[in-house]
């Protein structure tokens, strides 16, 4: 027996449906699905092992935050941001560019002086200690000491130490912390300063000394979404990234997680 018309438009419309669902599962996600996270280079190892965890589509650039903070004030879309310091959140901030209710301090760090694994020894740093003397002529790898904040919370350290007059014209500017770590790890900088976590993430770089917490402003690292975001997945990411299932992987690359 022949079917009839109408249990060949059902037969038709199933058909459909599953060529539909088979389409659907191999194309990539929306906009609105996936979310764009502008975030501090020196979170590089910490998210993208957080990422893993998430099981979501998530596309990260890492840059200093100075220069991701210039690109979102240029339209670069993006739907989250991340910075390693207060100022450049504010500064998107004052420009009505993050959605201030959802905005939280996610992360804390410290600061250290590092130099290449086969030639460091552990220093103290204290008021006057002699940086210039330890430097013999060579280069103090750091960011940018005027936008890039490990560069400005290395600056506002030597200040308070006595030290950065001396040191200030042997200062090699880079343009992030991992670019500053890259200059000690090859070695063509004797010394360096950066993150304690940056620093824990090349083994061709030895710890020599700590600075001290008081000598700088906290390092903070806040989070928010940006007022132009369009992914409706960013609050949920948001939420995973202060839960506790994400913890761990920030504190195992050497960060404070903030309540």
């Amino acid at each position: 027996m022949l079917p009839n018309r109408s249990n060949l438009l059902r037969l038709a419309a199933a058909s459909v449906a599953v060529i539909l669902s088979v389409v659907a599962s191999i194309l990539p996600a929306s906009a609105e699905e996936k979310v764009t996270v502008f975030a501090a280079a020196s979170m590089k190892n910490a998210l993208d092992n957080a990422n893993k965890a998430w099981g979501h589509e998530v596309t990260v650039s890492y840059a200093a935050s100075s220069a991701l903070a210039k690109q979102i004030e240029g339209g670069a879309p993006a739907d989250i941001f991340i910075s390693a310091d207060l100022d450049w959140m504010k500064y998107l901030t004052d420009r009505h560019l993050v959605k201030e209710d959802n905005r939280a301090n996610l992360l804390g760090n410290r600061i250290v002086l590092v130099a290449p694994k086969d030639t460091g020894k552990p220093l103290d740093i204290k008021p006057g200690f002699d940086l210039a003397g330890l430097l013999k002529g060579g280069k103090l790898a750091m960011g940018e000491p005027n936008s890039v904040p490990a560069g400005k919370y290395g600056k506002a350290a030597l200040e308070k130490l006595g030290v950065w007059s001396s040191v200030e014209k042997n200062v090699a500017s880079a343009e992030s912390v991992r670019a500053a770590l890259a200059l000690v790890s090859r070695g063509e900088a004797p010394f360096g300063i950066v993150y304690q976590t940056d620093a824990a993430a090349d083994p061709g770089v030895m710890v020599v000394g700590t600075f001290p917490q008081d000598s700088h402003p906290p390092i903070i690292y806040p989070v928010a979404i940006l007022t132009e975001s369009k992914s409706a997945e960013a609050a949920a990411y948001l939420d995973f990234l202060k839960s506790a299932e994400a913890a761990p992987f920030f504190e195992k690359e050497g960060f404070t997680v903030l309540k």
